[in-house]
């Protein structure tokens, strides 16, 4: 039985659940982080202001640069908590064009544009292809209302299978608000990490090296993240998951 975290990004899963996978692969409990919207823009396609913006900030000259970059770190992440990864191609959003070439998002907290109604389905077909029948499957809540967060969600829905949800991190910090709406009619539990799973997790989340700038005052610097994650880790020692209670 493997467990599946399917991550829209190339640290959500380990930001969110890096502890918990700790304990889970130490447990002999095979892990997967499957990242959805990782995949390189064509060469001649540019570069949206937004995208150029967030290159400026994360340190890299281009999208190849991006996306090969984080993938290696994603990869040495997820073996500090011992996860496998597999990655997928569809585009993060601020690389999305429209039919007409224009650039689709310039904020990331938005509902999906109608250019996008399509990419749900093509996630539940992606997950599907490589899904054993006793795999279990955790999905990000989507918390912070981000777009790519909220089609990931979309697809696995979509599966029509039992959903666990992990709590998006660090969106949760900044928009807690959310986690009620998002988890409606839901049932809580709580899963241990211990210490040793928390040092990995802190561990895990700094090796995403080009994102921590980016991640909000809570995450901003190596001493605010280990702070941030010791704190949340603290209140439960461990973290939620959430489920449906019906299919």
């Amino acid at each position: 039985m493997r467990w599946i975290y399917l991550s829209p990004h190339l640290d959500d899963a380990v930001l969110s659940a890096g502890g918990l996978i700790y304990e889970q692969t130490r447990a002999g409990i095979p892990v997967e982080i499957w990242t959805f919207m990782c995949g390189t823009p064509p060469e001649d396609d540019g570069n949206s202001p937004f995208a150029q913006l967030l290159h400026a900030q994360w340190g890299f000259s281009s999208a190849e640069e991006a996306v090969r970059e984080r993938r290696l770190e994603d990869k040495n992440a997820a073996a500090i908590v011992g996860a496998n990864v597999v990655h997928f191609d569809f585009l993060d959003c601020i690389y999305r064009r429209g039919k007409d070439g224009e650039w689709l998002y310039s904020a990331i907290s938005i509902p999906p544009v109608e250019a996008d109604t399509g990419i749900p389905a093509r996630i539940a077909e992606t997950i599907s292809a490589r899904l054993q029948p006793d795999d279990v499957l955790v999905c990000q809540l989507a918390v912070g209302s981000h777009v790519d967060h909220v089609l990931v969600r979309m697809g696995a829905e979509l599966l029509g299978k039992p959903l666990l949800y992990d709590i998006d991190i660090p969106y949760l910090f900044y928009t807690p608000g959310e986690l009620a709406p998002k988890s409606a009619g839901m049932k809580e539990s709580v899963h241990s990490i211990t210490e040793s799973g928390l040092q990995s997790w802190q561990e895990a989340i700094l090796a995403y090296k080009s994102q921590i700038s980016t991640l909000g005052e809570a995450l901003e610097t190596p001493e605010k993240a280990r702070a941030s994650i010791r704190s949340y880790w603290g209140e439960y020692r461990g973290i939620r998951l959430l489920q449906s209670v019906t299919v």
